[in-house]
């Protein structure tokens, strides 16, 4: 009977660890040191893709600044970028080199979000970790594109024709920096539907919460359009607000669907 002592205490010693690793999981017996040093191992992630991704789009530089300059130059009938110092182009390549990474680095990125945000979801509400990293990774390449294709050039062509009687010399810095503001911002609101799920699926919002405010955020939409768009004109900034509001109902859709019904929820308490 001595002889087994040892060994119970061992494996209650071992239970102990094993439960008390368990109860890190749960959030809610997670301190906020413990929440902060989860952020920091995501963050770190995160610069590590970003800056392998860096690596592999800086290879691509010239070729990306063609892509990215084409939206300017159809506009220009012949012209070309500028640039006023020796270093210029180089930091250009860089800055779009960083650029092109998030988008090629994506789905990365999105999988250390849900890493973080996963310990505070349910068993059930975990295993939607591809489709969040799927439809997050689509919805925010899709809004990219949006921003490339169509609310660009719009706003391009709009400077351009306002500036018609003079000579336009554009530098690529300035051209980048408000190409990467655009396309970043077009990008991150077509995580709407995204964002919408979430907050359905936690309980703080519902359709009909969604359904109700409906009028407010067609003004919201607006003036996010107007925000992210360069151009005063109500066209340009319709071409954002207009699929922005498409979102917003689509994302009613999902809270519908998806979100958090207080009839189970007071049957299991």
């Amino acid at each position: 009977m001595a002889e087994n002592k040892p060994i119970k205490e061992t494996n209650n010693k071992i239970d102990k660890i094993d439960k008390h690793k368990k109860r890190k999981k749960n959030p809610d017996d997670m301190s906020f040191w413990e929440h902060l040093d989860e952020l920091r191992k995501r963050i770190f992630h995160s610069i590590i893709i970003i800056t392998i991704g860096f690596l592999i789009s800086f290879r691509y530089s010239e070729k990306i600044y063609i892509f990215m300059a084409k939206p300017v130059l159809k506009y220009l009938k012949g012209g070309s970028l500028a640039y006023t110092s020796l270093t210029e182009p180089f930091m250009m390549y860089m800055k779009l080199a960083f650029f092109a990474s998030i988008f090629l680095t994506s789905p990365l990125l999105f999988y250390e979000f849900w890493k973080f945000i996963s310990p505070a979801l349910k068993k059930k509400e975990k295993r939607l970790a591809i489709p969040f990293i799927l439809f997050s990774t689509a919805f925010f390449l899709i809004g990219g594109w949006f921003g490339y294709t169509i609310v660009f050039p719009a706003a391009c062509k709009f400077f351009l024709e306002i500036g018609k009687s003079f000579t336009p010399v554009i530098t690529i810095n300035q051209y980048l920096s408000l190409a990467t503001k655009v396309l970043f911002g077009v990008a991150i609101t077509f995580e709407l539907p995204i964002l919408i799920f979430f907050l359905a699926r936690l309980g703080i919002i519902n359709a009909k919460f969604l359904i109700k405010y409906f009028k407010f955020f067609i003004l919201l939409a607006f003036i996010i359009a107007a925000v992210i768009t360069p151009t005063p004109d109500m066209v340009t900034q319709s071409i954002i607000a207009l699929p922005l509001i498409g979102l917003y109902l689509v994302g009613i859709l999902v809270a519908l669907i998806f979100g958090k019904k207080k009839k189970t929820d007071d049957k299991q308490n």
